[in-house]
């Protein structure tokens, strides 16, 4: 059992989580592998440099092939002259992979362990709803010590809530069917309303036979 901090009408108090209900090891391949994929599908693949094909300049040799002590040169392009092309340049690709849902899954429950079992969760309840209040918002998570770096999680796409948050710096605001491991791990505490931390439990906590 571990401590979660709990913040409700104004106050923080603590309610014992049990975390092994996520897993009881960290599977760090498995850990390891989504987060390279989720950072891999990311990548634009746009980088891009030119052949000697691509450059601008002339055909026409420079100088005769022998005699002259020089070295033989056919044209500017060369990638041996300045502004000519490269050698075996980078092109657009894409980096993307997948993963099997199975193991994506896995990922996020470790994610989601290391989290409870570091004791860098919490629930909090009050958020703005009238209308959007970055005051009070960050007031909650500055109430609980996890205003530096957190992910804010939700069960569904609260409106006053993002608008809210949206321009506190690495602080980032998500929902339950959003989550996955890179996000988990992305920035330090994960903070959840109730209706989330059920959503989680429910979703990814292992039942008792």
């Amino acid at each position: 059992m571990v401590e979660v901090k709990v913040f409700k009408a104004g106050a923080v108090s603590t309610q014992q989580v049990d975390a092994g209900a996520f897993g009881e090891k960290v599977l760090g391949r498995t850990l390891k592998d989504a987060i390279v994929m989720y950072e891999a599908n990311a990548r634009a693949g746009t980088v891009q440099a030119r052949t000697r094909s691509m450059v601008h300049g002339g055909n026409k040799k420079l100088w005769p092939q022998k005699h002259t002590g020089r070295a033989r040169m056919g044209t500017t392009k060369s990638p041996l002259w300045r502004g000519g092309g490269r050698i075996h340049p980078p092109a657009p690709r894409e980096h993307g992979f997948a993963m099997p849902k199975k193991a994506r899954r896995v990922a996020l429950r470790n994610a989601l362990f290391t989290k409870f079992r570091d004791g860098e969760v919490a629930i909090a309840d009050g958020w703005p709803t009238g209308k959007p209040s970055t005051k009070s918002a960050f007031a909650i998570l500055s109430k609980l010590g996890m205003n530096g770096s957190a992910t804010v999680v939700t069960t569904a796409v609260e409106r006053n809530l993002v608008l809210s948050l949206r321009n506190v710096p690495m602080v980032d605001v998500r929902t339950v069917d959003d989550l996955n491991a890179r996000q988990v791990l992305l920035r330090r505490y994960l903070v959840v309303t109730p209706a989330a931390y059920s959503a989680i439990e429910q979703r990814f906590a292992k039942k008792e036979s």
